[in-house]
């Protein structure tokens, strides 16, 4: 739950040096969001408890056109390519931007191969703790995870 690993590396929705943590509404959106490049990995699924606020919804239009996108550019492959060649994606732009106008997280379709166009759907956050206003707790109940 560190979000180190984004943090190194970048993702769409946070440049590098961003902390995040991204989780899907489902278990096949997650499954199709961990998987993304070549064959199947072991893959470990967990699920959470939040109570987060702040969270700006992506598939709100009239407020993505407010914030200077649509929803083909949050769905814009080439985002690698610009985040190599300018440094930064328009979408990790855009999620930087979020981030300091307060907000602790971004609801966004999933742009994974196979997901559905309604529905499919990854949380992405920057702040998360273990207290409001973003309070994230892994249900481990039975401490299978050691």
């Amino acid at each position: 739950m560190s979000g180190r690993g984004a943090e190194f590396y970048g993702g769409r929705f946070n440049p590098k040096g961003m902390p995040a943590l991204c989780a899907s509404t489902s278990i096949l959106t997650a499954l199709r969001e961990a998987n993304q490049v070549g064959d199947l990995q072991p893959t470990t699924l967990v699920t959470y408890r939040a109570e987060i606020e702040a969270v700006f919804d992506a598939g709100d239009a009239t407020a993505l056109t407010a914030m200077g996108l649509d929803a083909a550019a949050l769905a814009d492959p080439t985002w690698r390519d610009q985040m190599r060649d300018h440094g930064e994606a328009h979408t990790q732009r855009f999620a930087r931007e979020m981030f300091a106008q307060g907000y602790n997280g971004l609801l966004v379709p999933s742009f994974a191969k196979g997901a559905a166009a309604i529905g499919d759907l990854n949380l992405v956050l920057w702040r998360w703790g273990d207290t409001a206003p973003s309070r994230l707790e892994l249900i481990e109940d039975e401490q299978r995870l050691g």
